[in-house]
C-alpha cells in the first residue's frame, strides 16, 4: 500500500512525543498547561499565577487565636519562544511515519529540547540546599540529598535524581546493582532513565551546567542584628558573591517546617541576582516567627559569613528534587490563517504548534514548530545540588 502524505496532526504529535522523550528534566517537573491561555492567544497575559501551600500557627490552651488565612503565591511567565524551521519536499511528506520521524523531527527536536532544557536548568540557581563535595560523587551524598528532601517534608512521590555526565561515571559503578531489573528498566521511554534506586529516579543530563563561585573572599560579615527578609546588609568583605552562590551564617538553625522546633543544622542561603560589596538578595527570606518561621533565630551582628566551595572555581551541579519544587508551563499559540495547514497539539503539558506553507518556486514546503513556554522554581525547599567535583 504506498504511503500517504503525512497530516499536519500527524506530524506535531510525532514531533512532540519525541521532544518528550528527550526532556529529562523538564519532563520529571511540574508541567502545567493552561487552558486560561485560549485557543485564540494568551488572553489572560504572559503571567500564571502559582499558589503555594498554606501554613498556620498552632495554638497551646483552650483560649481562641483565629488567624487569618494568607494564600502566597508566586507568578510564572509564560513568554519565551523557541522553536525550529525546516523545509519539507514533497517527497518527505510521503515517506512513512517512522522515517519522517527518524530522519526529519530526531534531530530537529534534539536540538530544540537541548535548548528548552538548558533554559529550565538556570533554575539550579534558586536552590539553597546543597551537599557540597570537593572531589568525586558518592552515594552517601545522595543519601545526604535524600535526607534534606524527607527534612524538607517533601514527598514520596515524584523525586528524581538527575545527574551530570561526569557524576554519573563516578556513581553508576556503586550504583549498578541497586536499580531496578531490566524488566521495569524496558517500559521506560524517558531518554537519559538509569533506574530506580533509594527512592529516586536516577537519570543522566548532558546539559547540566557547571557553577563558578563568585570571587567574593571569605571576610563577609552580617553588618547589623536583627536582619530579617530577602535581602542581607553585610560589610568587610571584597567581591561580590554570584547569583546561585550557596552559604550559611552560625547560629541561624533551620527549624522543622511544622513544629518550628531548631532542628540543630545550619540553614543554608542562596544569592539572588545583584549582590554587591554591601548587600546581598537571598533565598529563603530570613522569617524568625509565625506561621512562615524558617530559622530560629535573626542574624547576630558581626557573625561570619560562609560560602560553600572556593572562590572564583567551578563546581559541577546535580540535582536531587521532588517535582513540586520546579514547575514548567506552556500555553497555546496563535494558528495563522491563509497559510498550507497549521496545527497545535498538546502532549503531557507542553503544546507545539506546526506552520506551513508552499514554496511554489522551489517545491517545498517551509515549516516552522514552536513552543511558547516559561518556568519558576516554586517551592526550592523540595530541590537539593549536589555540588561535586
Amino acid at each position: 500500500m504506498p504511503n500517504t502524505i503525512l497530516t499536519a496532526t500527524a506530524v506535531t504529535r510525532e514531533a512532540l512525543r519525541v521532544l518528550h522523550q528527550k526532556l529529562n528534566f523538564v519532563g520529571t517537573i511540574t508541567r502545567d498547561y493552561d487552558d486560561s491561555f485560549a485557543q485564540q492567544g494568551a488572553k489572560v497575559g504572559d503571567t500564571l499565577k502559582v499558589r503555594l501551600p498554606n501554613q498556620y500557627v498552632v495554638r497551646t490552651g483552650p483560649n481562641l487565636a483565629a488567624q487569618d488565612t494568607v494564600e502566597n503565591t508566586v507568578d510564572l511567565k509564560v513568554q519565551t519562544q523557541k522553536g525550529v524551521d525546516l523545509n519539507f519536499t514533497s517527497v518527505d511528506l510521503t515517506m512513512a511515519l517512522d522515517d519522517f520521524s527518524e530522519r526529519i523531527l530526531e534531530p530537529a527536536m534534539s536540538v530544540l529540547a537541548a535548548h528548552i532544557e538548558a533554559d529550565a536548568m538556570t533554575m539550579y540557581r534558586d536552590v539553597y540546599n546543597q551537599v557540597q563535595g570537593a572531589g568525586p560523587a558518592t552515594f552517601t551524598r545522595v543519601l545526604q540529598a535524600r535526607k534534606i528532601l524527607v527534612d524538607n517534608l517533601a514527598p514520596l512521590n515524584g523525586r528524581t535524581c538527575n545527574l551530570n555526565t561526569q557524576d554519573n561515571v563516578d556513581l553508576v559503578d556503586a550504583l549498578k546493582g541497586l536499580f531496578n531489573d531490566k524488566t521495569t528498566i524496558a517500559r521506560q521511554n524517558r531518554e537519559g532513565f538509569m533506574g530506580r534506586t533509594a527512592g529516586f529516579d536516577f537519570m543522566e543530563n548532558t546539559l547540566w551546567p557547571s557553577h563558578l563561585r563568585g570571587p567574593s573572599n571569605a571576610a563577609f560579615i552580617v553588618n547589623g542584628a536583627g536582619q530579617t527578609g530577602a535581602t542581607l546588609t553585610v560589610s568587610t568583605g571584597a567581591g561580590a558573591p554570584a547569583a546561585g552562590d550557596v552559604f550559611t551564617i552560625p547560629g541561624l538553625f533551620r527549624v522543622h517546617p511544622e513544629t518550628k522546633q531548631s532542628t540543630g543544622v545550619l540553614q543554608q542561603f542562596v544569592v539572588g541576582t545583584g549582590a554587591t560589596a554591601t548587600s546581598f538578595p537571598i533565598s529563603p527570606a530570613i522569617v524568625t516567627s509565625g506561621a512562615w518561621q524558617n530559622v530560629s533565630a535573626s542574624p547576630a551582628n558581626g557573625a561570619a559569613i560562609n560560602f560553600a566551595g572556593v572562590a572564583s572555581v567551578n563546581h559541577g551541579i546535580s540535582m536531587a528534587y521532588q517535582k513540586g519544587a520546579f514547575a514548567f508551563a506552556t500555553a497555546d499559540m496563535v494558528l495563522p490563517s491563509g497559510v498550507d495547514f497549521a496545527s497545535r497539539e498538546v502532549f503531557d503539558g507542553v503544546s507545539m504548534r506546526i506552520v506551513r506553507n508552499y514554496d511554489i518556486n522551489g517545491d517545498k514546503f517551509p515549516c516552522r514548530l514552536d513552543v511558547l513556554y516559561g518556568f519558576r522554581t516554586i517551592r526550592p525547599q523540595l530541590a537539593c545540588r549536589l555540588g561535586n567535583n
